[in-house]
């Protein structure tokens, strides 16, 4: 069954009350901060609006895979779009540049704005029932945690702003350190208050597991293993432990069965709206993914995925000789056919040598063209994840010799043998353990916006010499500088504005 709820997407049309030479400025069809947050049915509306910025441009409706995807050394573009392609490709000259970063931070500070607009109202609204308020609150919190999650990971040194914003805010910024502890302050009082579960008709929501999740996701980054160990507990073999991984690895990347029991926390998408992604009544719903990163002849084809994901995946065979079934699902590449008998979107191709496309995120459909309106959801955080970070945080904490079960249970998914047995080498040698560890996080989540932070955590970009090794898959990082590019620039206009804002050090 598709999706049960599409989140509804309702902007508020707040305004802020001004006056200037006792002239009244405000639109009499505007609804002011002061008529606004009288009820019940304004809290969940305005929680609401918060779900409705994953369709915004800046974020996961489109840009976002960009900066997380097409940066790392999964993706890269070629796009004809000069200035487009060398935001992917460390070459930032104007730092305003609206796709490649202006519109991400918008949308970011726009959706934290929202959050806080809830958590500045909410208290003081009656509920019929405090648990729903709690549960109102909570979601609020769970998504400032999010937003300023992947600000912190983007660009790090950021403004944290808490309350409602106005258009004089000057606000401070704050180190690093001190947004990872606002988000874990967030997630933790989250934690407390969301459920379990939720129910039928509330799918898409987050729960207590997806908050644990992002906690044990911020832990990371942070290298706070014990910390992360115990997260990561509650979702494995804690209250949590309700996941599990589905038989069919590719269940994880259609619209047939989405919200399954892999699934920790997914963005709902739908293509039954097909406006902008304005505030407009028919806003879409939408991702705009595959439309961007489809193959040629298909979609824009801006962004695609590096040839050496391809190899890696050949490196192994399965238990019964034949190549991981991951590949076939991950990308679309010249041997497709060959090896799967799968026809790219059931069509011939002249492919150019070395060439590889993301096929994960893309409707799939066999389709003469991708659109703007793909309804496939997109998985944020799924059970495999969990899993393979366990299992680093395992390795991490002197517990190597444990850490492989947790492997094994997703190599198992897709028929590979264990890991002991494919790799004795290895051994309960820390350092071997976490190089192949980084292989199976590809293998298993290509192109899931995830390889950009776990390059950072891995300290893969602090030193030249590991930055040289990228390098030689991903022949963009001959470009990054490091103690430089490892965050992006914060847009100028907002540094030029704002005297408590420092651009970012190398930029």
């Amino acid at each position: 069954m598709k999706k049960i709820i599409i989140i509804t997407a309702v902007f508020l049309g707040l305004v802020f009350t001004a006056c200037e030479n006792e002239l009244d400025l405000n639109s009499p069809n505007d609804i002011t901060v002061d008529q606004y947050w009288k009820t019940e049915s304004d809290a969940q509306a305005g929680v609401n609006s918060i779900y409705a910025m994953f369709y915004k441009d800046g974020l996961w409706a489109r840009w976002m895979y960009f900066r997380l995807d097409l940066t790392s050394d999964e993706g890269y573009s070629v796009s004809p779009w000069t200035e487009l392609a060398d935001w992917t490709r460390f070459n930032y000259i104007n730092y305003n540049f609206w796709e490649g970063n202006a519109v991400t931070w918008r949308d970011t500070y726009k959706a934290i704005f929202r959050c806080n607009q809830v958590l500045a109202n909410v208290p003081g609204i009656p509920f019929e029932n405090e648990e729903t308020k709690k549960q109102v609150i909570a979601q609020a919190k769970f998504f400032r945690a999010l937003h300023y999650y992947y600000a912190a990971v983007i660009w790090e040194d950021v403004p944290l702003v808490l309350d409602p914003s106005t258009p004089a805010d000057l606000p401070q910024q704050k180190k690093v350190t001190e947004i990872w502890a606002q988000i874990e302050k967030d997630l933790n009082e989250a934690f407390e208050d969301l459920p379990r579960d939720w129910a039928a008709d509330q799918t898409g929501r987050p729960d207590k597991g997806a908050a644990k999740a992002f906690l044990a996701k911020t832990y990371m980054q942070q290298h706070k293993w014990t910390e992360a160990k115990a997260a990561l507990e509650f979702l494995i073999s804690g209250a949590g432990a309700k996941y599990s991984l589905v038989s069919n690895y590719r269940d994880n990347f259609t619209d047939v069965n989405e919200n399954n029991g892999e699934s920790v926390f997914e963005i709902q998408f739908g293509d039954q709206r097909k406006g902008g992604t304005d505030e407009a009544q028919n806003a879409a719903v939408s991702s705009n993914r595959g439309q961007f990163f489809a193959p040629r002849g298909i979609g824009w084809s801006d962004g695609q995925a590096r040839f050496w994901l391809v190899n890696a995946f050949k490196q192994e065979k399965n238990k019964d000789g034949n190549l991981d079934t991951r590949l076939r699902w991950t990308l679309y590449y010249p041997d497709l056919l060959a090896d799967f008998g799968d026809k790219t979107y059931d069509r011939n191709w002249e492919w150019n040598n070395d060439e590889a496309w993301f096929r994960k995120g893309s409707r799939d459909y066999y389709r003469n063209n991708e659109d703007y309106y793909s309804q496939v959801n997109y998985r944020l955080v799924r059970y495999a994840d969990i899993l393979l970070r366990y299992a680093e945080v395992l390795n991490e904490t002197g517990n190597t010799a444990a850490a492989y079960q947790y492997v094994d249970l997703v190599r198992a998914r897709v028929n590979m043998n264990t890991l002991a047995a494919a790799h004795p080498e290895i051994g309960n040698d820390h350092d071997k353990f976490l190089e192949r560890l980084k292989t199976e996080r590809v293998l298993e989540l290509a192109g899931e916006s995830v390889r950009w932070e776990d390059l950072k955590r891995w300290g893969d970009l602090d030193s030249q010499a590991s930055v040289d090794k990228i390098a030689l898959r991903d022949s963009d990082f001959k470009n990054f500088k490091v103690g430089k590019n490892h965050r992006m620039p914060i847009p100028q206009v907002d540094v030029d504005n704002n005297p408590n804002l420092e651009q970012n050090s190398g930029y």
